[in-house]
C-alpha cells in the first residue's frame, strides 16, 4: 500500500522514530514546533550515520513568540543543518518528513512530547512518488526562498494556495455523513458550507477545543460561528479523554483529508500549510473507528451566553494576573 496512516496517541512516536532511523541518505523536515527529547536524538544517530539531515523550524507564533530555540541550538551543536521557515508566510504551520526522497510524512502533530502522548493527532506516510516529490520541490522552494506552485490534479492541500477552495468543495461533495476534527472554526466559507451540507441532509459531526482555549480577541468569533452551526442542527462536541489537536476531515465512510490545516482564515490565506486527501479502504477504515469512538467519548460543547460570559471573565482575571507580574 503506497500510504498508511498513523493516529496518536495510539500508535506513539514509534512510526516516526522508525522512518527516521530508516533514512540511508536524506530527511528533509519542515515543522511548526520540535522539542521531543526522543526526536532530537533520533535526527543526531541519523546525521552520525551519514545521513543528510536538513530541519526547517517556524521562527515564531502568530503572538510573536519566538519558537524551537532548545531544538536549534541541539541540532546546531550537533553539526545538523537548520534554519527558520521561509519568512514570506506569517507562520508555517506545516509538519512533514521527507525520507530518502521516497516516502513522505504529512500530518498535524507537532513533534512535542504531549503530541505523543495526549492529544488526538493523524499523519498519512506516503510512497506514492508523485506526492513524495511533491512535498520534496515545495521543502526545496523554500528552503532557498524561492516560490512554489501546487502540481496539478494534486492530492496534496496547500496554503495559501487554494487550501480553502479545496476543502470546500470536499465538504460540498459529501452525501451522507461528515466528521470534523478541529481545533477552531473561524472560516466564514468554510462554515457557510458546513451549514448546507447540514441543510441538503447530510449527517454532520463536529469536534472542537472548548471555546476558553481561545485568545480572548477571537473568543467571541468563534463562540459564533460554533453557535451558527449548532442552530442548525450540526453536534458540536468536545473530546474529554484526549486534547484535540487534529485536522481532519471525513466523508461517506469513504474519503478524507488529514494534515496541518486549521478552518481558519489565517491558515488559508498567510500560513504555509499542507494536507492530504486519502481514499484507501483500510486508512479510512481505521481512522471512521477512531472518530466514532471519539464521537462517542465527547461530550456536547456549551455555546450558551452565559458560558460566554465566564469565559471572557477568566481572560480578564487571566490578563490581570499577567499584568501583575
Amino acid at each position: 500500500m503506497s500510504r498508511s496512516l498513523i493516529v496518536l496517541p495510539n500508535d506513539t512516536a514509534t512510526p516516526i522514530l522508525e522512518a527516521i532511523s530508516s533514512a540511508t541518505t536524506s530527511l528533509r523536515i519542515k515543522l511548526f514546533s520540535l522539542s521531543d527529547p526522543m526526536i532530537l536524538r533520533a535526527l543526531m544517530r541519523a546525521h552520525k550515520k551519514g545521513v543528510q539531515v536538513r530541519v526547517m523550524l517556524n521562527r515564531a507564533r502568530r503572538s510573536g513568540e519566538v519558537q524551537n530555540v532548545g531544538a536549534r541550538r541541539v541540532l546546531a551543536g550537533a553539526g545538523i543543518d537548520v534554519i527558520d521557515t521561509n519568512p514570506v508566510y506569517d507562520v508555517t504551520h506545516e509538519k512533514s518528513m521527507v525520507i530518502d526522497n521516497t516516502a513522505a510524512l504529512i500530518g498535524s502533530l507537532n513533534w512535542e512530547p504531549e503530541n505523543f502522548t495526549q492529544t488526538r493527532d493523524y499523519a498519512v506516510l506516503t510512497r506514492n512518488q508523485d506526492e513524495v516529490d511533491e512535498v520534496i520541490a515545495c521543502f526545496d522552494a523554500d528552503w532557498s526562498r524561492q516560490s512554489f506552485e501546487p502540481w496539478k490534479d494534486s492530492r496534496l492541500i496547500w496554503c495559501p494556495d487554494g487550501g480553502r477552495e479545496h476543502i470546500a468543495k470536499f465538504i460540498d461533495g459529501a452525501k451522507k455523513s461528515l466528521y470534523v476534527q478541529n481545533e477552531r472554526y473561524q472560516d466564514t466559507l468554510i462554515v457557510e458550507h458546513l451549514v448546507r451540507a447540514k441543510l441538503r441532509g447530510v449527517k454532520v459531526h463536529v469536534m472542537t477545543r472548548p471555546a476558553h482555549s481561545l485568545r480572548s480577541e477571537k473568543l467571541v468569533e468563534g463562540i459564533g460561528d460554533l453557535k451558527i452551526m449548532e442552530d442548525v442542527g450540526i453536534g458540536i462536541r468536545r473530546l474529554k479523554h484526549l486534547r484535540l489537536h487534529a485536522k481532519m476531515l471525513l466523508a461517506d465512510h469513504s474519503r478524507a483529508i488529514i494534515g496541518s490545516i486549521n478552518l481558519t482564515s489565517g491558515s488559508f490565506d498567510k500560513r504555509r500549510e499542507l494536507a492530504i486527501e486519502v481514499k484507501e479502504k483500510e486508512i479510512v477504515g481505521r481512522l471512521l473507528d477512531v472518530v466514532e469512538d471519539d464521537w462517542g467519548r465527547a461530550h456536547p460543547l456549551d455555546l450558551s451566553e452565559e458560558a460566554l460570559r465566564n469565559d471572557l471573565e477568566k481572560h480578564k482575571k487571566l490578563q490581570a494576573v499577567k499584568g501583575e507580574n
